[in-house]
């Protein structure tokens, strides 16, 4: 009677252990020489100033412009467009740091905002922002 050998799976784990010990004992000797970077974090007393409150233009529906200062107590103010530029750059020369943001009704074309923008580079301003209001 012939007997039938069965094989046997396995598998041997003798030279991954070989590799992991290798590698444990060059982590081992390295990680002695190894400097820890130096993260320097800023100082908080570093700026002296305040940041200024910015400057709104608030472009309505309608196509009326409203010009708000914050800074001053923000007090709103309806502006012509074709006197826009002007009272911005009055403004800015003023306080030339203090940043000009732009809010707009929803229903406001775009390119009424764009139009805008580029009224306040011509103007010299260098700080612009569109102001939004975050999704309820």
């Amino acid at each position: 009677m012939a007997r039938t050998r069965k094989q046997v799976a396995q598998i041997n784990v003798v030279p991954m252990i070989d590799v992991m010990l290798v590698l444990l004992v060059i982590f081992m000797v390295t990680a002695p020489f190894i400097n820890p970077a130096q993260v320097e974090l800023p100082s908080v007393g570093q700026t002296s100033q305040t940041p200024s409150q910015p400057l709104e233009i608030v472009i309505k529906e309608s196509g009326e412009y409203l010009l708000r200062d914050r800074a001053t107590g923000g007090a709103e103010r309806v502006v012509a467009k074709s006197a826009l530029a002007a009272e911005i750059a009055a403004l800015h020369r003023a306080s030339p740091e203090q940043s000009v943001v732009i809010a707009a009704d929803k229903s406001v074309r775009y390119e009424e905002v764009m139009n805008t923008m580029t009224l306040l580079q011509r103007a010299q301003v260098a700080r612009i922002g569109l102001l939004a209001r975050p999704a309820p």
